[in-house]
């Protein structure tokens, strides 16, 4: 089973008034990255909250926003400024006096200036942060279950393009061997004709036939690279992080395509080896996107 490296989940939980929500975005990346953006009030767990990340998730770039509130309040804790709050009080006594106003203050006028409110942010209880990890364990879910769907569309299309590879090997196999009888009867007939129909040599010639024969022999290259694309398939089922291991087997399957390409005396197996170089590329496209 294999894992797309992109995906979105977000989790949210609540309990006794403190409510904690996490959003994460996961891209593509060589390495294990994340990128943390939460309150410092959750500081002291940032440790604990990269290491719990980290034993779900085994690589791409995250991007995780987490939001804590309690009482209503995000972030920290609500307190008032007893000499921000006597201010606004004589600033609406004057205001009062000024324009000949006769209306009592009342609370919803205090209630209604942000100025005099302050948050204080205190360190979190192991009961709260335990509400934070219970919206990131949701989060982490969610995300995990993207990226299993968006794995399995990846396998479904790497295995066809491995099938489509494979196929095109076992016509490059039927095709070498034709291609050699057919290019010993042209080169008999092209040397009877430059020395003018006399005697050939035919144990030389046969000789000269069977150097060629052997220098343009790809049996062996068809064979690793039938191999390659068996443990490709392999790690696609079996590997537990086959992105690293799928690279490098695509990297051998190329080489083994170039070298059969090189060698053949076949216009047909040339046309055919771009092909399969073609679908490698792709290939190996997708693979960046495997976790």
């Amino acid at each position: 089973m294999i894992y797309s490296m992109t995906g979105y989940g977000k989790g949210s939980s609540s309990k006794n008034k403190i409510s904690a929500e996490v959003e994460i975005k996961s891209v593509n990346s060589r390495f294990f990255e994340v990128f943390l953006k939460m309150p410092s009030i959750l500081s002291n767990y940032d440790y604990e909250i990269k290491e719990f990340i980290k034993s779900k998730v085994q690589r791409g770039k995250l991007n995780i926003v987490i939001h804590f509130k309690k009482d209503g309040v995000e972030n920290g804790f609500l307190s008032v400024d007893k000499n921000k709050l006597l201010n606004q009080i004589e600033l609406i006594k004057k205001i009062k006096k000024t324009s000949g106003v006769k209306e009592d203050i009342k609370l919803d006028h205090l209630l209604n200036s942000k100025e005099i409110f302050t948050t204080q942010e205190v360190e979190l209880s192991k009961s709260e942060f335990e509400i934070v990890k219970s919206a990131l364990s949701k989060a982490i879910g969610k995300l995990v279950l993207m990226k299993k769907k968006e794995g399995t569309e990846l396998s479904r299309d790497l295995a066809s393009r491995i099938e489509r590879i494979n196929k095109t090997v076992l016509e490059i196999e039927k095709e070498f061997r034709k291609s050699i009888d057919g290019y010993h009867i042209k080169l008999k007939q092209r040397i009877s004709e430059l020395i003018n129909n006399a005697e050939i040599n035919e144990d030389r010639l046969n000789i000269e036939l069977a150097l060629i024969a052997d220098r343009a022999d790809i049996t062996e290259e068809c064979v690793r690279l039938k191999s390659h694309l068996k443990f490709f398939k392999e790690s696609l089922k079996n590997e537990n992080e086959p992105g690293k291991k799928l690279n490098f087997l695509c990297q051998e399957m190329n080489r083994e395509t170039n070298t059969i390409s090189s060698k053949s005396i076949s216009t047909s197996i040339v046309h055919s080896s771009v092909l399969i170089k073609e679908e490698i590329e792709k290939i190996r496209e997708q693979i960046q996107n495997i976790e």
